[in-house]
């Protein structure tokens, strides 16, 4: 069982891609080479092939990472189930994984929410996406600072509020006001929700 999202780049048209394109190439290099694990393609869009268990925290630090940019934002399908075709890259690969995520990905704009998952298991994906729905409430609203802080704490999870702080050049007591504010142990929750049931069958 493999995963794939589909996005795109929201408000992409009112800045340069200068801005976050090196940041999402850098990011997705750790899941391999492209085209192989990921594309960029059509200017704003792109597909990223990962592990099940990993999806929905690697779609939510997209997100963090996008946010840290003001006006930035990005909607995300994701699709798990089997690979049942290596294409010459990502975007021409196929199976379950692939179609979900692309179907997902279309039902997206009208739906006005900006991550889905499709797992092929109704009652499952059901419950997946109202939490999910309930969390984008305050994600969707991430500032600047509430994205940094979060996509820090995805990418160092033991880092100390002294650790935090330093990095960010902030005083300790503003660290945890920001995490408050970002809600980020909510964040934490619904990933450790997630994990446990996308692997119990």
């Amino acid at each position: 069982m493999i995963a794939i999202i589909t996005g795109d780049i929201i408000n992409s048209e009112n800045h340069p891609s200068s801005q976050w394109l090196d940041l999402l190439k850098q990011y997705f290099n750790q899941f391999g080479p492209s085209p192989m694990n990921w594309e960029i393609y059509r200017g704003d869009e792109f597909q990223l092939k990962v592990t099940e268990k990993n999806a929905l925290f690697t779609a939510i630090r997209i997100k963090a990472m996008l946010k840290t940019i003001k006006g930035l934002d990005v909607r995300m399908g994701i699709g798990i189930g089997l690979e049942t075709y290596i294409g010459t890259g990502v975007t021409e690969s196929n199976g379950p994984a692939y179609q979900r995520s692309g179907r997902n990905f279309e039902s997206l704009k009208e739906s006005k929410v900006n991550i889905s998952i499709a797992t092929g298991r109704e009652q499952k994906d059901r419950t997946l996406n109202l939490i999910l729905q309930l969390a984008l409430d305050f994600m969707d609203d991430w500032s600047v600072v509430s994205a940094e802080i979060v996509t820090l704490v995805l990418d160092h999870p033991t880092y100390s509020q002294k650790e935090i702080a330093q990095k960010l050049g902030i005083k300790q007591s503003a660290v945890s006001q920001r995490l408050k504010r970002a809600r980020l142990d909510l964040v934490l929750d619904v990933l450790s929700y997630y994990e446990e049931v996308i692997t119990d069958n």
